[in-house]
């Protein structure tokens, strides 16, 4: 047999050695169109930014080792220009020799993965004006910035990469701008989530754009301007266009296979395309997602490596071994934040229209008696019916990607929230506290589903009329340090011997600082019976959110008086 790989990154490479370790005997062909093969693609930001300091690191195997070690001829810096499936041939062409040939498969892998959006704006050809997608993106970058005494950096788009890069050119002691077209950053959060992230980012001094477009480009003096849409323009040296990918499916496209609804390339529960000879894995492929049942695309390492091991099997073995997709598990570090997400997210759920629950809990990642706890905030949706969980995502410093791993373990197989009341972690003082964030998590969203726990979110503030009350329920001290206007404060222990001054004619909306003693209040006047509900996340949450809503507002105001000039 023999064995045709196109793309030799995270989803190629892992198909071809687990070929190899199925079939000693067959012939196995990596095409490559880059000059390396197998590496780090996530690391790229940080070598720029000289947390990884040995290039070398990036480096997984190379072209040789790889065919030392595993026998398979691995081409790089040849392209696959065409795939001829009448002749089962591919056309390839060599960059280095020139020379075009075509060479023969009895399966083939497709493995192209995705390609940065550069859209056709005017200007974007300048100097300096980069994406980052491959090890040769990353060289241009890095000896731009040393070379030009680059001071200024704009990064467009707000995903994953983007704020990587702008992390990492700010600890470069770059003055650093961020664009997003969108609202938020980091599209796959709620709003909520997103915001308290925002606001660490604005606190590092970084200059947040928020629906703020691009329009073009201009250069004078070696001075690159970022022009944008509400008129204004920023001064770059250097800029990063993060604005997102596509599925690569042009050699798909002319071979006459099937692309889907979310315009990556098809294939069924065993990785096959609608050619029953080819296969495909990673960011070029869609999948149906397991939560929603519609087709998506995601463009992680994880799931393109994993896909590359059953994509194998499947080849040699027949098709035996179904994919069951991917809930898209993904994490990032923001300066000193972390920040991670596993399921679908609550806006998502419900242009799916998918019932849910949300719920959002703080709590220290460990014992707050032991030095260095540090607050993470953690959103869970969940079905009202059976408790099923939906999403996850978490903001916080220290053991985000612990609690996200046991998350995304649950959502993945469908379980409910019953099953994290009694999760088992493991405790010592250093390391969580005896009922873990998961656990509260779950207790929180227990309460709610049980009708224990009546919440409103921090959104609904807006529709509490005066003939209501909005009780805190924190201290003087922290009520006098700020609060929602037009809130009545009576700390959570005066609310026994002060409840003659509530009304039972009256709902309650109560509040405090994370939710925590807005619910013990809340259990005291409903058994007194009070009819009241408690805010989820509590006054943090709140402040983060209409924050940010603030800062979009100013800016917008800012948009318009540049308008009228």
């Amino acid at each position: 047999m023999k064995y045709i790989v196109i793309g030799a990154v995270a989803g190629g490479a892992s198909t071809a050695a687990r070929l190899r370790r199925l079939d000693e005997h067959a012939e196995i062909v990596i095409f490559e169109k880059g000059e390396y093969i197998s590496y780090a693609n996530c690391g790229l930001p940080y070598y720029i930014g000289n947390v990884i300091k040995d290039r070398n690191a990036l480096f997984v195997q190379t072209a040789a080792s790889f065919n030392q070690r595993f026998n398979i001829d691995v081409r790089t810096l040849t392209e696959v220009i065409a795939i001829n499936v009448d002749t089962k041939t591919v056309t390839a062409f060599n960059q280095t020799s020139g020379k075009t040939y075509n060479e023969t498969y009895d399966k083939l892998v497709l493995s192209p993965g995705a390609e940065p959006i550069r859209p056709p704006l005017p200007g974007i050809t300048n100097e300096g004006i980069f994406t980052l997608r491959n090890v040769a993106d990353t060289d241009y970058i890095k000896a731009f910035v040393n070379q030009k005494q680059v001071k200024k950096a704009v990064v467009i788009g707000a995903g994953f990469i983007g704020l990587e890069m702008a992390e990492n050119l700010h600890d470069l002691g770059l003055d650093v701008s961020i664009i997003e077209m969108g609202n938020q950053i980091l599209a796959p959060l709620d709003f909520p989530i997103a915001a308290i992230v925002q606001q660490h980012i604005r606190e590092k001094g970084v200059n947040l754009l928020l629906s703020s477009a691009v329009t073009g480009f201009e250069k004078h003096n070696n001075q690159l301007k970022v022009l944008l849409k509400s008129g204004e323009a920023l001064d770059a040296d250097v800029v990063i266009m993060s604005i997102g990918v596509k599925p690569d499916t042009r050699l798909a496209v002319h071979a006459g296979i099937s692309l889907g609804a979310a315009k990556g390339i098809w294939v069924n529960e065993f990785l096959q395309t609608s050619n029953p000879d080819i296969y495909a894995v990673g960011d070029a492929i869609e999948f149906t997602n397991p939560i929603t049942n519609q087709s998506m695309n995601t463009y992680l390492a994880g799931p393109a490596n994993k896909q590359g091991r059953i994509c194998a099997d499947n080849i040699v073995l027949g098709n035996k071994k179904k994919y069951n997709g991917a809930i898209n598990t993904a994490i990032v570090k923001v300066f000193d934040m972390t920040v991670a997400i596993a399921g679908t997210a609550s806006k998502n759920l419900s242009n799916a229209n998918i019932e849910h629950l949300v719920s959002t809990t703080h709590n220290g990642s460990h014992a707050g008696y032991y030095p260095g706890a540090k607050q993470m905030s953690i959103q869970i949706a969940f079905s009202p019916i059976d408790g099923q969980l939906l999403s996850a995502q978490i903001a916080g410093f220290d053991g985000v990607d612990k609690r996200i791993d046991i998350l995304s373990s649950a959502i993945k197989r469908k379980s409910t929230i019953y099953e994290l009341l009694e999760f088992e972690h493991a405790y010592a003082p250093p390391f969580s506290s005896a009922k873990d964030p998961v656990n509260i998590a779950a207790f929180v969203a227990e309460n709610i589903l049980l009708k224990k726990h009546k919440i409103y979110y921090w959104n609904n503030i807006e529709n509490i009329t005066e003939t209501d009350i909005l009780l805190d329920v924190r201290t003087i001290s922290e009520f006098e340090a700020g609060h929602i206007p037009n809130a009545l404060n009576i700390p959570l222990d005066s609310i026994r011997e002060r409840i003659n001054e509530l009304d039972k004619n009256q709902k309650i909306y109560i509040y405090c600082l994370g939710g925590q003693r807005g619910y013990l209040a809340q259990q005291i006047l409903k058994q007194h019976g009070f009819n009241t509900e408690n805010l989820s996340g509590g006054y943090q949450l709140w402040k983060n959110c209409t924050n940010e809503i603030a800062e979009s507002n100013n800016l917008a105001m800012k948009t318009n008086q540049m308008a009228i000039i």
